[in-house]
């Protein structure tokens, strides 16, 4: 029996997670981890908890707990990271995180000995990499996509250069952040404990922002100035590693130096290349047959396997390998650009943009609709309470195309949303 009572308290857990729009499928190595980073008495409490920020003192109302019990049980959370405390112009405000990107790689991002890392190590490849339903949900299960690629900004040509939009550059992000945290790698941490890890550096992945103030209050990233956030992404750069953020365009809260044989991101872009597991940048690379010495350089380099030989024939009948990019899978990230010996590979932009969400509330609202989640952002317990919360979400819903303004209308079925969304188009 109470084997039961504690596994219903994860699959609690598990529910409550599963309501964002970043959701984790049920799963008996899910509650295996969950058991790990949470006790089954903090699995009852989280699962109650808001999906948007909230204060202690609201916690406490939902919990019947007194402030003081509240303040401490949030506060021995955020301490572990399993929860994020933000402040909210001089309000100390906290939140659960989704899994990915959040308390999943914040688990991983420091070595610790209150938990057994080795085991939640081979626990989170086996539920990411094994069982895959919680990848493909994650970087698939959705139009609007968690992460996007940042492009290499060396090897872009002095027009590029010129016409590069301020999000679409890392080292934009780098220099307008609040703060700026670095920790360790997740994904190769994680591989590392499966004696599975490359040699790229390890203390490289950068948070920004609100996200990074509270990993860094509780030591799990380390605070960088601006400069050495600099130095870091140039050292990214030498090791060929592919820059994945959060795909808004204001307010970015993690940038990964990815590798293409550890990282979720883009091993699951390897498997699933044409279904665009995560939003490629705004360029494609572009090779020059004539001054292409078929090195193999940029086919080795390339993180998703993008690049393969092809031969050409010349006018003297000869047919000399040359590099052939897959455009139907190519990131444009330009790692193979950097690499070439001759410099025949060019970045020209894309014939189609891509759309960025302008950021985390717009995001999250695109997803919710694509999931068929909205109403569960709409009516989640402070968004009755709070008129700013429920304005947020549904200002972002007007600015939306009028396709997904009906989606959005159908999965909320509210009268109000309906003449709201019936007021825009007069």
């Amino acid at each position: 029996m109470s084997h039961n009572t504690v596994k219903s308290s994860y699959m609690k857990l598990q529910e409550r997670i599963n309501l964002m729009p970043q959701g984790a499928p049920p799963s008996e190595t899910l509650y295996k981890i969950l058991e790990i980073l949470f006790s089954q008495k903090e699995a009852e409490l989280v699962a109650m908890l808001p999906l948007k920020p909230f204060t202690a003192e609201e916690a406490a109302k939902i919990w019947k707990l007194d402030l003081v019990t509240a303040q401490n049980t949030l506060e021995q959370l955020a301490s572990r990271a399993v929860l994020l405390d933000l402040d909210n112009k001089g309000v100390q405000m906290y939140v659960l995180p989704p899994p990915m990107a959040g308390f999943f790689e914040f688990s991983m991002m420091r070595t610790r000995g209150d938990i057994d890392q080795k085991l939640l190590s081979e626990l989170l490849h086996q539920y990411l990499n094994v069982e895959e339903d919680f990848i493909k949900d994650l970087f698939m299960g959705s139009e609007t996509r968690l992460g996007r690629v940042f492009v290499n900004e060396e090897v872009l040509s002095n027009e590029n250069a010129v016409h590069i939009l301020d999000f679409e550059r890392a080292s934009h992000i780098i220099k307008t952040s609040s703060h700026i945290g670095v920790g360790m790698c997740y994904c190769r941490h994680k591989m590392q404990h499966l004696d599975k890890a490359c040699n790229a550096p390890m203390d490289i992945c950068m948070t920004f922002n609100s996200t990074a103030a509270s990993l860094i209050k509780h030591e799990y990233a380390r605070r960088v100035e601006v400069s050495e956030g600099m130095e870091l992404l140039h050292q990214a750069y030498e090791n060929n590693l592919v820059q994945c953020g959060e795909n808004v365009r204001n307010q970015v809260s993690f940038i990964c130096n990815c590798c293409g044989c550890c990282c979720e991101a883009l091993v699951a872009s390897k498997k699933y290349g044409m279904l665009h597991p995560v939003h490629t940048t705004n360029y494609l690379p572009k090779v020059d047959e004539n001054n292409c010495i078929g090195c193999g350089k940029c086919i080795k380099v390339c993180p998703i396997e993008a690049i393969s030989y092809s031969e050409i024939t010349t006018a003297d009948n000869r047919k000399p390998k040359t590099a052939k990019i897959n455009e139907e899978i190519c990131l444009g990230c330009g790692v193979c650009a950097r690499a070439c010996l001759t410099k025949c590979i060019t970045l020209d932009s894309r014939p189609e943009r891509v759309i960025t969400p302008v950021n985390s509330a717009h995001r999250l609202v695109l997803m919710a609709i694509e999931k068929g989640k909205l109403q569960n952002l709409v009516f989640d317990n402070q968004a009755l309470e709070s008129h700013r919360a429920m304005a947020m979400i549904l200002s972002v819903i007007a600015k939306l195309p009028p396709a997904k303004q009906i989606m959005a209308s159908k999965q909320v079925k509210s009268v109000y949303l309906d003449k709201l969304l019936e007021r825009i188009h007069i």
